[in-house]
């Protein structure tokens, strides 16, 4: 491939508790062809997360390490609380290679990517209503109800970004919002 080759990079974002790490898991289990991009953090894993799997788990002081290095494409510190971040290189190598590359990132992450990636598409997953997705972050059972209070009004704020995104989709129904995604991305979407 030439170096002269756009990247194939789709970036998905939305606001906490949208349902974006269950689309994303849906598309790595449904799609081979996409290679989806393992975020690093400096949070505690949930039950059954698997490092290098669902995320790459850090302490701070590497992780800040990797991010005063230029390594990060983009990184975060999300809900004030923990870091979360892009590794450059693994990007940069799958989309070098023509893969079709997801970045499932926060709005801060996926800022940074527009400044230092505008030819990549942005993709907005949005909730059916401001009730549902209340009702998905308090019904996880994963938050204290501080950090579930925290995260709304964090939300608040990502929703009113939606038109800094080239495309929303809405994630009413997990297979219809990937297999929407997918196309979006080129690759041809499972018939049901």
């Amino acid at each position: 491939m030439s170096a002269t080759r756009q990247p194939q990079v789709t970036v998905l974002a939305g606001p906490t508790a949208v349902g974006k790490g269950t689309v994303s898991t849906y598309i790595r289990d449904n799609y081979p062809d996409v290679w989806l991009s393992v975020s690093a953090t400096t949070r505690e894993p949930r039950p059954g997360e698997q490092d290098g799997v669902h995320y790459y788990f850090t302490d701070r002081d590497e992780f800040q390490r990797l991010a005063d290095t230029g390594q990060m494409l983009e990184w975060a510190v999300v809900h004030g609380r923990n870091c979360y971040g892009t590794i450059r290189s693994k990007v940069e190598e799958a989309a070098e290679a023509g893969k079709h590359v997801l970045l499932e990132i926060d709005l801060q992450g996926a800022r940074q990517v527009k400044a230092s990636m505008p030819e990549a598409k942005f993709v907005f997953l949005a909730p059916p209503t401001w009730e549902e997705l209340v009702r998905r972050l308090t019904g996880r059972g994963t938050e204290t109800p501080e950090e579930q209070q925290r995260r709304l009004e964090t939300a608040k704020l990502e929703l009113a970004a939606e038109s800094e995104f080239d495309v929303t989709i809405v994630n009413d129904d997990v297979e219809r919002a990937a297999d929407e995604l997918v196309g979006l991305m080129g690759l041809v979407p499972h018939q049901r």
